[in-house]
């Protein structure tokens, strides 16, 4: 897991020094921080299930900093009037996440009682997180306007893309409860696996694709709140600890973020 963190950082370093090349240009900046709850769409459960979606959510932090191209914090003054500068933002972003996931649906249900479905209740794990990425955020109306106060919503959408070190953990309490033991899970997935590992608490990292919908709220002059739906795809399926390979198994790992923040504007 370190040697991910270490990653995570170099490419914090390296959007540092990006955010600090667009600071000489005389760009203002905005800071905040979000707290939220995630719905893991994982391999666990059973896809499509309210139970599933409802069972395996878990809580998300963040901090965030905003380029704002539409104000100039070298002069105190607007920038040039283009479309750009007045609807379009850039978001960084370094957040965590964690999930508790088990499975739901009907094939842990009381009235099952062959082997296979005691393993499948007695497996459980953990996706946990780090998240560090850039967004372009899009408003519809005037940032310039927003932030004069001539209205108090201000809608947006985003898309972008996020670094995430990923740390899942594995566990059950079948046979002698050996995580490593694949006769403890499933039997189906096994058959299905062709011998490759369907299970693992092996830490990791890979990329990801994020896409947002939201909207900020004038709160005072010089802050915002803001709420916001997000949906991220993952490029492993390893996110959960668990890939199995039967044919319900259509997607990589995914979730959606419901997050509430705050936003401060840097004078």
């Amino acid at each position: 897991m370190a040697i991910h963190i270490r990653k995570m950082f170099l490419l914090l370093a390296l959007g540092f020094a990006s955010q600090q090349g667009f600071s000489q240009l005389g760009f203002s900046h905005e800071i905040g921080a979000f707290v939220g709850g995630v719905a893991f769409q994982s391999d666990f459960g059973v896809r499509s299930n309210f139970e599933t979606n409802a069972g395996n959510t878990g809580l998300a932090l963040g901090l965030v900093h905003y380029i704002n191209f539409s104000y100039r914090a070298d002069c105190s003054c607007y920038t040039t009037d283009t479309y750009f500068n007045d609807h379009f933002k850039i978001r960084s972003e370094i957040s965590w996440n964690r999930t508790n996931l088990e499975h739901f649906g009907a094939w842990v249900e009381d009235s099952r009682v062959s082997d296979n479905a005691d393993r499948l209740r007695a497996h459980s794990g953990k996706a946990e997180n780090w998240d560090i990425g850039m967004q372009l955020e899009y408003y519809p109306r005037s940032i310039r306007a927003f932030s004069a106060g001539a209205y108090s919503f201000a809608p947006f959408f985003a898309l972008g893309a996020h670094f995430v070190a990923y740390n899942p953990s594995v566990s059950t309490t079948y046979g002698d409860g050996n995580p490593d033991n694949p006769n403890n899970f499933y039997s189906f997935w096994q058959d299905a696996s062709g011998g490759d590992p369907f299970v693992s608490d092996e830490s990791g990292s890979t990329w990801s694709v994020v896409a947002s919908a939201g909207t900020r709220y004038k709160l005072t002059v010089l802050s915002d709140l803001f709420v916001e739906l997000r949906w991220q795809y993952y490029f492993t399926d390893f996110i959960d600890g668990l890939d199995h390979k039967l044919n319900s198994n259509k997607s990589n790992d995914w979730n959606l973020w419901l997050n509430f923040g705050y936003i401060y504007y840097l004078d």
